[in-house]
């Protein structure tokens, strides 16, 4: 699909806005992304996990201090043991290369004590944030090349359920911690994947200051949209977004042992101060 209009209207179900404005291959890519949980098993060719980690460091960085780094695993039981950490998710198992996108604070902290100057700012949250963030841009960056060469992607927070035996699996040192998971290979074509509907912009666009009271008529309507297409794709998801979303938050076992982050990071290095 490279039609503007069309990609707009599955975008938000609906045209939201006049798209006759000069258009391009990004904005096609960029609006065509859509969750990829089938793979074909077919290995990526060579030079494709370089030229993905070119395009994640071609991302903004704070400081150009650059706090993220990546492992790529490509080794089948590594991937199978993530999978379990990670909730059991069949397309990591799957997938030709899963990439674990790190918050990296060690690098740092080892440059600061190669050169005897102290690092004391590296136990507060700010620095935590910063990585986080540099890691996340990275991340995004690296998924729309991917997507660009035809493959497929979808991220996969769950690696966060169990960090500490991540880093065990990936040999993460200290002050380093697992963000998310990216998997990254070529879709199955027997599976299709929609592009989903998103929030209208009327919710998550706000002008000059925020407004919150305002977005309650623009969320009842997306959630006939996406009611819609749930029953279009067939998922077998018989709430609106709303219920959907209010009932993930409802308790703090639907944050699948991730209620006990802060001690798992703080375990791992990170004092957030």
């Amino acid at each position: 699909m490279t039609n503007p209009t069309e990609l707009l209207r599955s975008r938000y179900g609906e045209i939201p806005f006049n798209p006759e404005i000069a258009w391009n291959d990004s904005l096609t890519a960029l609006l065509s992304h859509r969750s990829i949980r089938s793979y074909l098993t077919d290995p990526l060719p060579p030079g494709t996990l370089e030229l993905l980690i070119a395009a994640a460091q071609s991302a903004s960085t704070s400081s150009n201090l650059q706090t993220w780094s990546v492992v790529a695993v490509e080794d089948q039981q590594r991937k199978e043991e993530l999978s379990k950490l990670a909730g059991n998710q069949a397309h990591i198992k799957q997938v030709p290369l899963f990439l674990v996108w790190l918050a990296d604070l060690a690098r740092l902290s080892h440059v600061a004590d190669s050169r005897g100057i102290s690092h004391d700012a590296l136990e507060y949250l700010e620095m935590f944030v910063m990585a986080t963030i540099d890691a996340t841009l990275a991340a995004q960056n690296a998924a729309v090349a991917a997507e660009s060469l035809g493959l497929g992607t979808v991220y996969i927070g769950g690696i966060r359920n169990r960090p500490q035996e991540v880093a065990q699996i990936l040999n993460l040192p200290s002050s380093v911690y697992a963000v998310f998971g990216l998997c990254v290979g070529y879709p199955n074509p027997e599976v299709e994947a929609a592009i989903k509907p998103r929030l209208p912009q009327s919710v998550v666009l706000h002008r000059e200051t925020y407004k919150l009271a305002e977005q309650e008529e623009a969320i009842t309507h997306y959630n006939e949209i996406i009611k819609e297409f749930y029953t279009e794709q067939k998922m077998n998801i018989a709430d609106d977004w709303s219920e959907h979303s209010a009932q993930r938050i409802a308790t703090v076992e639907s944050l699948r042992g991730r209620d006990r982050l802060r001690e798992a990071l703080n375990n791992l290095g990170f004092k957030l101060l």
